[in-house]
Order: C-alpha cells, then sequence, then structure tokens
C-alpha cells in the first residue's frame, strides 16, 4: 500500500508567506519594545484584522473569508505570529478561538450580526471567561451564578486570567455561569453574553505576568450584572458541553503557537551556533551544541504534523471523538516540546540567552504558560488515556 505524506496546500503555504511577511514587517521590529512596556498594540491588532486574520474561520456574510479561509488556514496565521511574537499570536489565537468561534458556533442569528462583523474585522475583541480562583480544570466548581429576574439575567461572581477581556477595543466577554440545578443534583452551566460597559462588570487592573506582557489579560468581577434574557448563548444548561468543544478548538491553535516557537527556537540557534566562535571555530561544529539544535528540528517537524493533522480532521469534519482525541495528543507533545525548545536555545546561547536584549529570554518565559492555557498537560494525559478507554479520573 503506499502512503503520502500530509502537506499543506499551495494556497496554504503562499498564505503562509504573506502572514510572514506581515509579521516581520508590522510585529518583529518591535515586540521586544511592547514587551518590556507590557503595552498591547491596538494598532496592530486592528492591521490584523485589515489581513483578514480574525476572519478565517467565518462566513463571508459576517465579513469573514468563507470558503477561502478554514481553520488550518487559522493554524498557519497563529503559527507565523507567533515565530516572531507570542503575545500577538495568542491575541489571535484567543480573539477567534475563545471570542468569535462561540458566538459564530452557539449564537442565534441576530447575535451573529450584532457581534460577529466588528469582531472579524478585528475592530473590537471578545473574551471567553471561564477559569475562576477555585475552577479552572474543575468547572463543575463553577461559582459565578446569573439568575434569571424578570426579563434579564443577573450575573454575580468573577473570572480570572481571562485573555482579550479588557483591552480598549473590547466589546464582549462570554461566561459560564450556575444557572439553576440540574435532576441529578450537579450544576447547570449555561454561557451567558455582557457586553463591556455593562454596569457592574470590571474588567480589573491586569496581571503582572511572568511571559506573554504584549497580551491582554485581566480578572473580571460581576457585581448584580443585569444583561438582556437575549444573552444567553446556546441552550440553557449547554454551557459546559459548548466550552468543552471550545476548548478543543483552541487546544489545537495553542498547538500552532507552540510550533510558532519551536521554529523560532531553531532559527535563533542555528544562526547563534554559526557564528558564535570559541575554540578557533563557530560552536555549531560541536556535538554537544549540534545535537541539541537537531533535537530542535526532530521536535519541529513531529510538531507540525500533530498540529495541522489535527486543523485538517477538523476541516474534514471527523467523527468528534477522533478530533478531540489528535486535539489532546497535538497539544501536550507541542506545549511540552515549546518548553524544550526554549530551554535549549537558551543553553546554546549560553550567559547571552539570559539576557533580556536577546529574544530568546523573551521566548523562555512566554512558554510556559502554553502547558497550562486551554487545559494542562495533566489534563491532556487525562483526556487521551479516556480517549483508550481507561476509566481514569
Amino acid at each position: 500500500m503506499t502512503t503520502t505524506a500530509f502537506e499543506l496546500s499551495r494556497e496554504h503555504e503562499e498564505f503562509r508567506a504573506s502572514v510572514r511577511e506581515f509579521a516581520a514587517a508590522e510585529i518583529a521590529p518591535h515586540a521586544a519594545q511592547w514587551d518590556r512596556d507590557h503595552h498591547f498594540p491596538i494598532d496592530v491588532v486592528r492591521k490584523m484584522g485589515a489581513l483578514g486574520l480574525f476572519g478565517l474561520t467565518s462566513p463571508e456574510e459576517y465579513g469573514g473569508a468563507g470558503e477561502d479561509g478554514d481553520f488550518t488556514s487559522l493554524c498557519v496565521a497563529i503559527e507565523e505570529i507567533g515565530r516572531v511574537d507570542q503575545s500577538m499570536g495568542i491575541t489571535l489565537q484567543a480573539a477567534v478561538g475563545l471570542g468569535i468561534n462561540p458566538v459564530l458556533t452557539y449564537g442565534t442569528e441576530d447575535q451573529k450580526k450584532q457581534w460577529l462583523p466588528a469582531l472579524v474585522a478585528g475592530e473590537e475583541l471578545a473574551g471567553f471567561g471561564l477559569t475562576e480562583p477555585g475552577a479552572g480544570s474543575d468547572a463543575g466548581a463553577t461559582r459565578t451564578k446569573a439568575v434569571l429576574d424578570g426579563g434579564e439575567w443577573v450575573v454575580d461572581g468573577s473570572k480570572q486570567f481571562i485573555t482579550n477581556s479588557g483591552s480598549e477595543i473590547t466589546s464582549l466577554v462570554t461566561v459560564t455561569a450556575r444557572t439553576g440545578t440540574r435532576e441529578d443534583g450537579r450544576p447547570e452551566i449555561s454561557t451567558i453574553m455582557v457586553p463591556a460597559g455593562t454596569p457592574g462588570f470590571t474588567a480589573e487592573k491586569a496581571y503582572d505576568k511572568l511571559g506573554w506582557h504584549a497580551s491582554d489579560t485581566h480578572p473580571l468581577s460581576f457585581q448584580s450584572c443585569r444583561v438582556p434574557a437575549e444573552n444567553l448563548l446556546g441552550e440553557r444548561g449547554r454551557g459546559y458541553a459548548q466550552f468543552l468543544a471550545t476548548l478543543d478548538d483552541g487546544r489545537v491553535a495553542i498547538s500552532a503557537l507552540s510550533v510558532g516557537c519551536i521554529q523560532a527556537c531553531l532559527d535563533m540557534s542555528v544562526e547563534y551556533a554559526g557564528e558564535r566562535q570559541t575554540f578557533g571555530g563557530p560552536i555549531g561544529r560541536k556535538q554537544g551544541v549540534a545535537f541539541q539544535i537537531a533535537d530542535l528540528e526532530v521536535m519541529l517537524h513531529a510538531s507540525r504534523m500533530l498540529t495541522y493533522r489535527a486543523a485538517a480532521l477538523k476541516d474534514a469534519g471527523a467523527p468528534y471523538q477522533e478530533f478531540k482525541q489528535a486535539a489532546a495528543v497535538a497539544k501536550l507533545y507541542t506545549t511540552e516540546s515549546a518548553v524544550t525548545a526554549t530551554r535549549i536555545a537558551t543553553q546554546v546561547f549560553g550567559g547571552y540567552g539570559f539576557m533580556e536584549e536577546y529574544p530568546v529570554a523573551r521566548f523562555y518565559r512566554d512558554a510556559k504558560v502554553l502547558e497550562i492555557g486551554e487545559g494542562t498537560s495533566e489534563v491532556q494525559r487525562m483526556l487521551i488515556a479516556r480517549g483508550l478507554g481507561l476509566p481514569v479520573e
């Protein structure tokens, strides 16, 4: 039996080239300064919107790419943006996967018409409020509540670590909340859309993070926050299932961001190992250095294949469980590889790798959260084991 290697299409590679050119011109020259200043570059977000990056998975009727785009294209864009700046890569990933995708997938036609055009254009951003101080992976421990009072939901609670939730152009945050109790005694979880500026909704002071300094991340609080009953997103009581499906897509997108990180580490290491001179020659001739860089090449190829195979399954409409397993495998391997890649690159650079003047240090700080967001490595292992039929808790 003859098999062929998985490859991206010519159109995807042409698209990659255009995004790479944009990233090199508009992001790379400024990424270090944005990182130092903890600056969220709204002007560049809008340029990304003008390039069509936020609409790659949306229909033309909302300003998206329609048939000219797909989930694989989004992963290509995230990889290329993340190759020069992980902060802008996660901004794109969260804007589409956590902001646009829930509205596009579960919203009514009126909700889509109201919110999607500006989000797809990159003129506005939306966040997804899931994590709480006592409820991250254990979403059943959600404490945020939404009570239906007449024609309004009254939301009370808090969320943490929410991306794109407090910027000047944030227009909407969807939040998971308890809306009652199910027959089995477990909490009924629904998703409520809360527009920015709603009385009682506050995006607290931005976090002082280890990495992703140029991305927008806030804790959120809701105090007797009233929104119309029509702001229920999807079916009442289906919020748990909705966010699980949302996270599956997000895991593949995080994998693409990780691939960009590994590619950056490989590029920087190869260049530096060819230039840095010790003992009369470049350090790249030393096996101790060369072999580590060779490992980066292996990690890159494996990570890219896992990521784009999962993306292809998504685009092909593969059975949910098959895609879910592929997403977990990709997320686990690529994110742990990205963390390893930054450690290797820092070692190759030696003392210079510990200096903030070199991008290696920024990628080193940015990488760790890849193993945490959109489901920790431990959660991915649990999902993979369950996918194999093991009764793991």
